[in-house]
């Protein structure tokens, strides 16, 4: 039940199979302590990736994240520190926001990553994203942002979240270095990313997508539609079938099935689940059970 390590592309990162995300770390109410536990619980199972975003929790996610950092310090060379920049949303920390926006102009870039610093108490991100595609994006002006972070030696790595292949290789050709990840939505609930070109282009550059919500946010283990009732039930077959004792593990091993080599980010701050989850990583489906899931997803078969 060891989760393996895996490299983001051929000159990127080394990270989990699996990382956690602390996109509901607020909801969970831990104090820095419990924090500490889950991590180093994690790390157990070979989890060492961390997600997060400047946006998290009203602004606050990173700064308790920080909390825990700094209660035991040595945590922070085990594991990767993955967080986002580029929305600006309407909050009581951001009262000057009249609606939330996309914000990727160069000295935004700049001072959202210099504050993720400032937040977590450390010196250097392992991987920025730009959380979603601005419509007002100046590739140069992002470019610049990046180019700026990685000579100062406050970023390692760049990546995107969101973006469709074109806007992936806008992005790139203003670069001198690759970006490693496009962090995108997979679950069997909803995997258009599979079909659109996304993860084709993963495929061609060799680099690993991150997928944000592989459980649909919730809707595959509690949704009412046709679709998940349809997914539920093919997805409880093929675990008896394999001898795992959870649907949530079929779900994974779908997405770890895919050549692009899925990193799926959990959600949750349940020790149990993310057990639960590790174990997906020695499941193999077969081509016809992987097949079961997608007819189920889709409600019809192949063309």
């Amino acid at each position: 039940m060891h989760v393996p390590q895996i490299e983001m592309s051929p000159n990127g990162p080394g990270m989990s199979r699996i990382a956690i995300g602390f996109w509901r770390l607020m909801e969970w109410k831990f104090t820095p302590s419990e924090i500490v536990k889950l991590v180093e619980q994690s790390l157990e199972l070979g989890i060492t990736t961390t997600d997060h975003a400047s946006i998290y929790g009203g602004y606050r996610c990173e700064k308790e994240f920080g909390k825990a950092l700094q209660l035991a310090p040595g945590l922070r060379d085990k594991i990767q520190i993955v967080t986002k920049c580029g929305i600006e949303t309407r909050c009581e920390a951001k009262p000057q926001n009249a609606l939330g926006h996309y914000d990727t102009r160069t000295a935004v870039i700049i001072e959202t990553a210099e504050r993720s610093l400032k937040n977590f108490g450390i010196d250097c991100i392992d991987l920025l994203l730009v959380h979603r595609p601005d419509p007002l994006m100046d590739a140069d002006a992002v470019a610049e942002a990046f180019m700026h972070l990685r000579q100062e030696g406050k970023v390692l790595h760049f990546g995107v979240s969101n973006f469709t292949p074109s806007q992936f290789n806008l992005l790139q050709s203003r670069l001198d270095f690759s970006l490693v990840t496009n962090q995108v939505e997979i679950s069997p609930l909803k995997f258009e990313v599979m079909h659109d070109g996304t993860l084709d282009q993963c495929q061609q550059l060799r680099i690993v997508p991150q997928a944000w919500s592989p459980f649909a946010g919730g809707a595959f283990f509690t949704g009412k539609s046709e679709q998940a009732i349809r997914v539920r039930d093919e997805c409880n077959k093929i675990a008896q079938e394999i001898g795992t004792d959870g649907i949530d593990q079929v779900a994974l091993a779908w997405l770890l099935e895919h050549p692009a080599r899925i990193q799926p980010v959990l959600g949750t701050g349940k020790i149990e689940r993310i057990k639960s989850a590790a174990r997906a990583c020695s499941l193999d489906l077969s081509r016809q059970q992987w097949f079961r899931i997608w007819v189920a997803s889709k409600g019809h078969g192949v063309p």
